[in-house]
């Protein structure tokens, strides 16, 4: 029986063999995908930023409200001034706000509040949640899971620019007010990530460190 407002699903029966293959290579690419601070200067074609968004935006969502706004970076000026107000929050946090339980898991990660990431890429994303819209009777209303939305988002966003050879970091400098100011967004707009996106540097360098193994994070619960 048709429904109004419903199309079919797109879908097809794979044989298990290939969900399988398709299964080990999804996870073997992903497994590859690391995050590094270091980044080229070397350009990067906007349509590849283009994409990675449209793929970041096919995201599952809250009502399908797609309650997110991508701003997309690549002035030197303008990524100068988002380093220099990060820098300042970053220096306030690792300095006093900084809790003694988040200093010691950062440390083997050697961050500190310098980020030359943010003017070395050259492209700098900016992640915003949208916390409300305007209802078509012209009122405001909230979104719904307008967080769990965005994560999710995000995830696909760095899957994508993994995929297309590039690499990025999920940057979360706090508070992140300056963001809003500094890009021109609107007050229901609360910035969630800022992610650089380029070309790794020449000699980049990831931390030694490892994911936990399938046993350490799953719980299967079987007849």
């Amino acid at each position: 029986m048709d429904e109004v407002g419903f199309i079919p699903l797109d879908w097809a029966k794979l044989p298990e063999r290939v969900m399988l293959e398709q299964a080990n290579l999804a996870y073997q690419e992903n497994n590859s995908r690391r995050t590094t601070r270091h980044f080229s200067t070397q350009s990067v074609d906007r349509k590849l930023i283009e994409l990675a968004i449209q793929s970041g935006s096919t995201a599952p969502n809250g009502a399908h409200l797609q309650p997110w706004t991508w701003v997309a970076v690549s002035n030197a000026e303008l990524k100068q001034r988002i380093r220099i107000a990060a820098e300042e929050e970053e220096r306030r946090t690792y300095d006093h706000r900084m809790p003694e339980a988040w200093a010691e898991v950062l440390s083997p990660l050697g961050t500190d509040a310098v980020k030359e990431h943010l003017t070395d890429a050259p492209w700098v994303v900016v992640l915003f949640k949208q916390k409300k819209r305007l209802r078509a009777n012209g009122e405001w209303g909230p979104t719904y899971y307008a967080t769990e939305s965005c994560g999710i988002a995000a995830g696909l966003f760095i899957n994508a620019v993994h995929r297309m050879g590039l690499v990025t970091l999920t940057h979360t400098p706090s508070p992140m007010k300056f963001l809003g100011d500094l890009l021109d967004r609107p007050s229901h707009e609360e910035a969630m990530l800022v992610m650089p996106v380029g070309y790794p540097a020449p000699g980049a360098k990831v931390p030694d460190i490892h994911r936990k193994s399938l046993e350490e994070i799953s719980i299967f619960m079987e007849e």
